[in-house]
């Protein structure tokens, strides 16, 4: 089941090689345990006068102990069972410290880094009772301190170590996850964006089309098909490059052709064709941008044009590009009347025909992609009438 069990890791959800890897790693670090265990028994209590001489039953139990390491993280309670009862076993017969007790080390700390911290604390008080019976079976009667904190060390220190692998292992994940969200929420905005400045621009150049079409159909038809054909270029124009914002996401392909500053002229006929005379200013030297802010600063500019176009009725509106060694700036001014607060579009403004309009994420939008590029934005009245958006955008100095 790719979900695995609680507190396991969903060994079905990796490739194979990683399933593999990691019982491989396990046998083999029986393997080292058990040998290390046959040759060093004996020397651990060679020189510690009053314990029983390692013999065949002991080496039984330190190679039970050390290969039941090998299914550690599949069995950890299992393991530790298996360990924990060799070595008390080992000890209540009164051999000495020695080698074993790394298996024990080891089960201890699986259990407390694979499962909930209140299944492993269960399990590892039950095996620190194990391994302190030879204390009282030995002595025969109730050890002090210094009986016991030896052999409780074998367990407290692993338990103490696994539980602090479990938790920072955890926060990694989590902090993994919460980035992932953060990045997956970052491209939603980043789309919802691209498709807020490709269809609120185009239907609001085919709304103004299309009132001037209704205006001239009853006195002067033949004029109307020049709005009606107006109308079909701009649906057009904006449907294809809605297509490809969207193939774009689909493929997650950011080197597909994106629009830039190079294409305000286009831009200014189409608005022109919607009844907005738009004029375009450059000064210093156009170049080539990074696609990012290219595409930023052709936003800043659609969108302030189609807020015009949808708010300031009879206006003009100038574009003025300035490109520097170290930045780019979009200012976009017009000549229509809005009243507002500084700062802030107005709320609901008249339309032709009476509508209510409202500048929606319009603003908000420019703000957080000229923020995230490191620039600044202001946008407000202008004292001497009609409304201007700034955007300034830094750009990497020539060398």
């Amino acid at each position: 089941m790719a979900g695995g069990r609680p507190g396991r890791p969903a060994l079905d959800a990796q490739p194979w090689v990683v399933r593999l890897r990691g019982p491989l790693f396990d046998l083999g670090l029986a393997l080292l345990i058990g040998l290390f265990g046959l040759f060093g028994t004996a020397p651990a209590g060679a020189d510690q006068p009053g314990v029983v001489p390692p013999d065949g039953r002991a080496y039984t139990l330190v190679v039970v102990a050390a290969l039941a390491l090998a299914g550690r993280r599949r069995w950890p309670l299992a393991t530790l069972a298996v360990s924990a009862g060799a070595t008390s076993a080992f000890l209540v017969l009164g051999h000495a410290y020695g080698p074993i007790l790394f298996s024990l080390f080891i089960s201890v700390y699986t259990v407390a880094a694979y499962r909930p911290v209140r299944s492993a604390a269960i399990a590892a008080g039950a095996a620190l009772v194990a391994v302190l019976v030879h204390d009282f079976v030995s002595a025969g009667t109730t050890p002090g301190l210094a009986g016991v904190v030896p052999g409780a060390a074998w367990v407290v220190v692993p338990f103490a170590v696994g539980v602090t692998v479990r938790v920072n292992r955890e926060a990694t994940a989590r902090n993994r996850a919460e980035q992932s969200r953060k990045l997956a929420d970052e491209e939603r905005l980043r789309i919802a964006q691209e498709v807020h400045d490709v269809v609120g621009h185009g239907l609001a150049a085919i709304y103004m089309q299309a009132e001037i079409a209704l205006h001239l159909l009853p006195k002067r038809p033949e004029q109307a098909e020049t709005a009606l054909t107006a109308i079909s270029r701009t649906s057009r124009e904006a449907l294809d490059e809605l297509r490809v914002t969207l193939a774009v996401v689909r493929r997650g392909d950011d080197r597909a052709p994106t629009p830039g500053l190079g294409q305000l002229d286009q831009l200014r006929d189409r608005l022109a064709g919607a009844g907005l005379p738009v004029t375009v200013e450059v000064t210093g030297e156009p170049r080539d941008l990074p696609t990012a802010v290219d595409l930023a600063g052709y936003r800043v500019a659609q969108e302030s044009l189609t807020n015009v176009l949808r708010h300031a009725g009879s206006a003009t509106a100038t574009v003025r590009i300035g490109y520097t060694p170290t930045e780019v700036t979009v200012e976009v001014t017009d000549t229509g009347p809005r009243p507002g607060a500084a700062g802030a579009r107005p709320g609901p403004v008249s339309r032709p025909g009476g509508a209510p309009a409202t500048d929606g994420h319009g603003l908000a939008g420019m703000r957080e992609r000229v923020a995230a590029l490191g620039g600044e934005f202001a946008a407000g009245p202008r004292p001497e009438g009609g409304f201007r958006v700034y955007a300034r955008l830094p750009v990497e100095p020539l060398s």
